[in-house]
Parts: structure tokens; sequence; C-alpha cells
């Protein structure tokens, strides 16, 4: 059963749609059912600190998937960068009040999307890449090669 919190992000999602010119996007996926997600950011910069000026996903999966990515959004507007890497897929479920169990991978996947994006902007702006994110951005690359293959394989097109 979904709590209120869910189903609201779900059929009211925040931030969703495509982004024009963002500093970075990503791409990730779950090879267990498929879902995609892409998360776009644009970076600001205030007092010498960057920053998620804005953030936009898209998602091709469940309620749950539509719904986290949702909040993460939320969590991570406004956060400079460092505190927004360390959103993790606990702080995405408590804020909708919890997960049923089977879903909690869609937690995980709405911030390995983050990670992912922010990973890509400081890649692109040759910025410090700590060891944590360079663990999360090869996690994602692998998940995402596996998903790419398992849709691939079941004929499931993004479209």
């Amino acid at each position: 059963m979904y709590t209120k919190e869910v189903m609201e992000h779900f059929k009211n999602p925040r931030n969703m749609g495509d982004m024009e010119d963002p500093d970075a996007k990503s791409k990730v996926g779950n090879p267990a059912c498929g879902d995609m997600m892409e998360t776009y950011i644009k970076v600001g910069e205030k007092d010498g600190e960057k920053y998620i000026e804005d953030i936009k996903f898209k998602t091709f999966g469940c309620a749950s998937a539509i719904a986290t990515s949702s909040v993460t959004t939320e969590l991570a507007m406004g956060k400079k960068l460092e505190e927004a890497e360390q959103i993790e897929k606990k702080d995405i479920a408590e804020e909708l009040g919890g997960l049923p169990k089977i879903k909690m991978h869609c937690s995980n996947l709405s911030a390995n999307g983050l990670h992912e994006a922010i990973y890509q902007y400081k890649k692109k702006e040759r910025m410090e890449i700590s060891e944590d994110l360079e663990r999360k951005h090869e996690i994602a690359q692998k998940t995402l090669e596996k998903t790419e293959e398992m849709r691939e394989k079941h004929g499931l097109d993004e479209e």
C-alpha cells in the first residue's frame, strides 16, 4: 500500500519534463524491473559555492519510480552539489513516508540519477570527484548497461 505522499507525488509530480540546455544530464536504469530515468540539472553559483539551481526528470516506470523521482528533485533543489551528493535512498523513502519493501529499488534509482547528473557536471567542469561519487558512477553505468540489455532482449522501447 502506498502512502498519501507517494500518491500525491505520483499524481502531481514536481519538476517533471525536459530541460533546455542543462548543465548536465544522466540516464540510469534498474535491470530488475526495466525502469529508466533521466535527470537534468542546471548549476548556479552563490558565494563561491556551486548549487543545484534547477532540476528536472523524466521517468519510465511505476508509481513509486515517478514519486521518488519527483521528491528527489525537491530534496536536491537549491542544495550545494556536495549536499545533494549525500541524498540517499533512505532520505527519499523517508520523505515519502516510506515505500513498500518491494519498491525500495525505486528510491535507489532516483538517487542514482541525481548522483550521476552531479558526476557528469563535475567531470565536464573538471571539478574534484570524490571516491564515493566515482563509485556511485561506476555502479550507475553497470546497472544502466544491464537494464538496456534486458529491455532490448524483451523488446521494450523507451518511447
